[in-house]
């Protein structure tokens, strides 16, 4: 990002603006009641996914209360993207999730697919303003298009003050609809992963492929339900309370990723494509506080979420805005996230055993704790725009949640910690 670019961006639209209406441009005339805030987000995981992400949002102010809000998001991952097998202590063979392709994986390494990449482009407006004494009400949607994904939502809230403003009920409301297109189409519910070299032909191999995969695309829909209360509890504190209600309907299964089969010596059968439930209903509680504490800004929340897949987790953020002089501030963040394993996750599944309904082996909804420690700078510059930095350490600790691993097993790290960087830089004007 070049800082003196961005500086001009509203001059630079102003002008451009007044060309198009045949008017001679004039500073401070066309803009001055947007407000752009723009960054770009650096995100890197040892040996695993980078990302890389650009940020555009402008509010605009058509007096009266009415506000115009618009945003875009633009991001590229990249790296290898854990496919939920198990490591083993000899070279193991994997075929790319499209069936065209394989690569290797070394002795004792997690499996991971190094292809993993894709650009999303996401696009958000919405409109809000008074509609009646006391009264606000708001609308917009949302699209986000990826390779294989596309998102679409629409959304609206309403909210009412009382006791001066120094309270506010509020209630949103959202729907969504995603279809994903995997490549190569989506696999029959634990199908088995085929590998091209146990084929003579290409023709035959073909043929047992097309046979695993059930669907070219599915579909999901959701419905977000949420209620909050705002309370001012004096000049330096407010406090806010939300409930939030999730509810999901559709294909919810990752088309990608693996759960292995193991014998009574840990050693791998058969890798088989995951399924999960195609309903999911989530709950969470959010607490946030913000205090003004002799010119610093405390910002205190803690979440708590429960679901019908058995899946709970425990956030706590904390974040504290202190002078630093000349101008500058600096705000420390300490975030710690816990949650416990989803009812059908397995790391993997024994020859011996039943075939379950469902099946997992994605350390993302395995039993884990994380934490974030970052720290954001920033300044205020001419004209009231502001510049910042931000840097955040990531640390996610996946663990066992009480699953005896048998033979070879026993001396393979299956629950491999991934420790990532971000960087962002931020330009308000």
């Amino acid at each position: 990002m070049q800082l003196k670019q961005l500086a001009n961006i509203s001059a630079a639209l102003a002008a451009a603006s007044c060309a198009l209406l045949g008017q001679p441009a004039q500073a401070g005339t066309v803009l001055d009641d947007w407000q752009f805030n723009s960054a770009i987000l650096l995100y890197n995981e040892t040996d695993r996914v980078s990302a890389g992400e650009a940020i555009l949002t402008a509010r605009a102010d058509f007096g009266d209360d009415k506000y115009l809000n618009l945003g875009l998001v633009v991001d590229a991952l990249t790296g290898a993207s854990a496919t939920g097998a198990v490591s083993q202590p000899y070279v193991q063979s994997f075929t790319r999730p499209s069936g065209r392709g394989s690569y290797d994986v070394a002795p004792g390494d997690t499996p991971l697919d190094d292809t993993f990449h894709d650009t999303r482009v996401q696009l958000d407006a919405n409109w809000e303003q008074p509609f009646a004494q006391n009264w606000r009400v708001s609308g917009g949607g949302h699209v986000s298009k990826e390779y294989d994904y596309l998102s679409i939502s629409l959304n609206g809230s309403v909210a009412r003050d009382f006791n001066q403003k120094n309270t506010t009920l509020s209630l949103g409301l959202a729907l969504s609809h995603d279809t994903v297109s995997p490549e190569g189409g989506i696999a029959s519910a634990f199908a088995p992963m085929l590998l091209r070299s146990n084929f003579d032909d290409d023709g035959s191999y073909q043929t047992a492929f097309d046979a695993t995969r059930d669907r070219a695309e599915d579909t999901k829909d959701t419905v977000d339900l949420l209620l909050g209360l705002t309370q001012v509890i004096n000049r330096n504190w407010l406090m806010q309370f939300n409930y939030s209600l999730s509810m999901a309907d559709g294909y919810m299964t990752d088309p990608f990723k693996l759960v292995s089969v193991v014998n009574s010596n840990g050693e791998v059968q058969q890798n088989l494509y995951e399924n999960r439930p195609d309903k999911r209903t989530k709950h969470s509680l959010y607490w946030q506080n913000k205090l003004h504490l002799s010119g610093s800004y405390l910002d205190a929340s803690y979440r708590y979420m429960w679901d019908d897949w058995e899946l709970t987790s425990h956030t706590a953020d904390l974040k504290w805005r202190l002078p630093v002089g000349g101008g500058w501030y600096a705000e420390p963040q300490l975030r710690y996230y816990q949650q416990s394993a989803a009812e059908f996750y397995m790391p993997f599944m024994l020859q011996t055993d039943p075939r379950p309904q469902f099946a997992s082996a994605d350390y993302r909804i395995g039993k884990m704790n994380t934490y974030t420690l970052g720290a954001k700078f920033g300044t205020k510059l001419a004209a009231g725009n502001e510049l910042s930095f931000r840097i955040a350490l990531y640390q996610q600790n996946p663990q066992n949640d009480g699953v005896a691993a048998p033979g070879v097993l026993a001396d393979i790290d299956l629950y491999e910690k991934v420790t990532a960087i971000s960087a962002q830089v931020s330009y308000s004007f």
